[in-house]
């Protein structure tokens, strides 16, 4: 189902787990995990194709969205 997160609609299933077992990652860990500079996350986040929450003027990202971020973006390679 479906949830706003601040101006963004977030897809991940919010029921499945408790809030207090929910990890929020920093933007910098977010960057590490993927690999990408800060800049590129924070494109995603305000993009909304990374939902995020905001806490004061910083952003938190649930881990599992992060997750499914990237196995829903995996470009896998045919062979032949």
């Amino acid at each position: 189902m479906p949830v706003m997160c601040g101006r963004f609609r977030c897809d991940m299933a919010a029921a499945d787990r408790p809030l207090n077992e929910v990890q929020f990652l920093t933007v910098a860990e977010v960057a590490s995990v993927m690999r990408v500079s800060k800049m590129t996350v924070y494109r995603l986040v305000h993009s909304g194709h990374l939902p995020a929450i905001r806490v004061g003027r910083s952003f938190r990202v649930p881990e599992q969205a992060v997750h499914e971020y990237l196995r829903e973006s995996y470009v896998g390679v045919e062979t032949a």
